[in-house]
């Protein structure tokens, strides 16, 4: 058995104090911002004076105020840092700066892969050339692999054991494999891990965390691990995840947006955050010992709205471990840590609500004891994101039922006030999109990546389009499944399907009507009573109203081999592919390098 690098929690070593006045000036910001857009809103409904309904309005618009006034701010300190540091990673990580990149891996670390009820084929295609990575860098004999099976599939277990089982006999003597399968999916991947720790956790220093749809470069990997050596304060280290080249045409669309937004997001959170930073339960590094000591989750009883184990463990174990004196933070450099999205608009929503669930159970841990204020944000938030989309929905169905009773638009709202309230909106909606699109577009490698500069600003308008319907099909989600949530109904935690598909026509009406009459109940009574306010209901509305057939035309194998023929919605990684993304074997890589 692997030895452990000795003393390594014999001293804990406090976290760099972040400066206080970051978080401060950051908050103060929000404050304003949050304060002047209510103040605009407030004025925009005032003809005739504030009436109680105006009244609601407004504090159903406060509602929806936290989660894109923060991403506006966290875009424009992140757009600042992208442009003017030398180093934006090392400028928001002061510890990766510090590494030379040649110290000898002198600690244990187990690489942990949790699956369930999944073609056991591409995990192992990713595990293999990772291992032949650490194995050339000379370094396998400090890392052994864990595959943490909670397959209830007898069929799939079984190709599972013969797949890992010749895995590891083609490994074996270079780097350790262990296959393991829990007959019983016992709170879910948080006891997948949990039974880890109590098995083999004594065993190793660190523990890389992967799902069955990740993949990491080694170089990355050696890199988490040299930063964890070498500031022993780190209790996790979060990659910044991007996703994968997808064929799927929602899946591609989707990440070509999500890549924009989520540089300038997270070096911006990470430049305040500092040492209380998120974790997203995998592509990420844990400090094994205190893991075990301090982030252990309860089962929540009586008393809470979602009873049961902890479904959302991830970020409650980050607050946990900062609550323990460990610093959390996020290395936030892009193209080395990868996941798989969604391929269908279904399979998306199931996701999302799958999150929705589990961050209501943060409720339970607000008042947690000594947690850093910070901590109680990042929890407080996660409940926030989803609390935002009934307001949405409201601001959608009683506005649309105040300009109705209105004798005219005029009467309900100033057309000028409330036009500058949208623009200012929509500007802080995309503002982390436009962050990266204004880096992308001035450096002439990064545009040549994705494409070109035109292609990249045709993706960019696509993604704009997209996000405007995507978003309110989430909102209108989110708000019919918190309401049976409310009801005692839940979801079961089922596996994803991650293959790309198509989505019937009876499947997405079975799956969105409900979202459907939502959008068209408003789009009705204003086509009736006032025809001229129906291009602002549909910003909301709009979405909702074309969920089935969006959902369909999303998931067709013709468009997405169309966007690749194009080049639209290109990532790098299909420009320039690494080779752990090579070993997957990717079809949008293949297709891609075709095309081009």
């Amino acid at each position: 058995m692997l030895q452990r690098s000795s003393g390594e929690e014999a001293v804990i070593t406090a976290p760099t104090a972040l400066p206080a006045w970051r978080p401060v000036l950051f908050f103060l910001c929000i404050g304003l911002t949050m304060a002047g857009l209510i103040w605009l809103a407030t004025v925009a409904l005032s003809p005739g004076g504030l009436s109680a309904l105006d009244i609601v309005l407004v504090a159903l618009f406060a509602l929806t105020l936290p989660w894109y006034v923060i991403g506006f701010w966290n875009a424009t300190i992140g757009l600042l840092i992208m442009r003017f540091a030398p180093d934006p990673v090392v400028a928001v990580l002061p510890a990766a700066g510090r590494l030379a990149g040649d110290e000898p891996i002198t600690a244990s670390t187990a690489i942990l892969l949790c699956i369930r009820n999944e073609p056991p084929e591409a995990a192992a295609r990713m595990l293999a050339a990772m291992m032949q990575g650490l194995a050339a860098h000379g370094v396998g004999e400090r890392f052994h692999v864990y595959v943490l099976s909670d397959t209830s599939n007898d069929e799939i277990a079984a190709a599972e054991d013969a797949c890992f089982a010749a895995l590891a006999t083609a490994w074996r003597g270079r780097i350790g494999l262990t296959y393991r399968r829990r007959t019983h999916n016992v709170a879910f991947k948080a006891g997948n891990i949990g039974d880890f720790c109590a098995r083999w956790g004594k065993d190793h220093d660190f523990a890389i965390m992967l799902d069955a749809d990740s993949a990491m470069s080694v170089d990355l990997i050696l890199k988490l691990v040299r930063i964890m050596q070498t500031d022993p304060s780190l209790g996790i280290l979060q990659s910044l995840v991007i996703g994968m080249p997808s064929a799927s045409p929602f899946a591609r669309i989707f990440q070509f947006g999500m890549r924009l937004s989520m540089r300038s997001y997270t070096i911006g959170s990470a430049w305040w955050q500092g040492d209380c930073g998120p974790y997203w339960g995998h592509n990420a590094i844990v400090r094994i010992a205190p893991f075990i000591t301090h982030c252990q989750l309860p089962v929540l009883s009586e008393g809470a709205l979602v009873k049961g184990h902890v479904l959302s463990h991830d970020q409650l174990e980050a607050v946990l471990m900062r609550r323990a004196g460990y610093g959390v933070r996020v290395l936030a450099g892009e193209g080395s840590s990868f996941e798989q999205n969604p391929p269908t608009l279904v399979e998306f929503i199931r996701r999302d609500l799958r999150w929705c669930q589990g961050n209501m159970q943060y409720w339970q841990f607000l008042r947690l004891p000594g947690l850093h204020p910070l901590s109680r944000y990042h929890l407080a938030f996660a409940i926030l994101m989803f609390l935002g989309s009934p307001a949405w929905i409201g601001v959608l169905l009683i506005g649309s039922a105040a300009v109705a009773l209105a004798p005219t638009p005029s009467d309900f709202m100033r057309w000028d006030v409330g036009m500058a309230g949208l623009l200012l909106v929509l500007t802080m909606w995309f503002a982390p999109n436009i962050a990266t699109v204004i880096d992308v577009l001035t450096r002439a490698k990064l545009r040549h990546l994705f494409g070109g500069g035109l292609r990249f600003s045709a993706s960019f308008a696509i993604t704009i389009v997209f996000v405007v319907l995507l978003a309110p099909i989430m909102w209108a989600s989110h708000t019919l499944f918190l309401a049976g949530l409310l009801r005692g109904r839940t979801l079961d935690w089922d596996p994803q399907a991650r293959h790309d598909h198509q989505v019937p026509w009876s499947l997405a009406l079975r799956q969105f009507w409900p979202q459907t009459l939502l959008g068209l109940a408003p789009v009705f009574l204003l086509a009736v009573a006032a025809p001229g306010a129906l291009p602002y209901a549909l910003l909301i509305a709009g979405g909702p109203l074309l969920s089935i057939p969006l959902a369909v035309a999303t998931a067709s194998p013709a468009l997405g081999r169309l966007l690749i023929a194009v080049g639209l919605d290109r990532l790098p990684e299909e420009t320039l592919p690494p080779p752990e993304l090579r070993a997957l074997r990717l079809p949008a890589i293949e297709m891609s390098q075709r095309a081009a």
